[in-house]
């Protein structure tokens, strides 16, 4: 199976996660936390726990920003 042969919805439950991450990597570095070293830890834990990290930064660490 190739990703050529994988239908649009396939492709697009492939690549959430992935602009999860982004998302999250990205609201991160521009908003400001409590502490700087929440804003870091936030960063990494999307870039090195990659789906779990950008999930649980939607619900719960976007609030958390200003």
């Amino acid at each position: 199976m190739s990703l050529f042969s994988l239908e649009w919805w396939q492709i697009a439950l492939l690549f959430l996660p992935a602009l999860l991450n982004l998302w999250g990597i990205w609201h991160a570095f521009n908003h400001t936390f409590e502490t700087p070293l929440e804003r870091v830890l936030w960063m990494v834990a999307c870039v090195f726990v990659p789906v779990l990290g950008g999930v649980a930064y939607v619900l719960f660490g976007w609030r958390r920003a200003h």
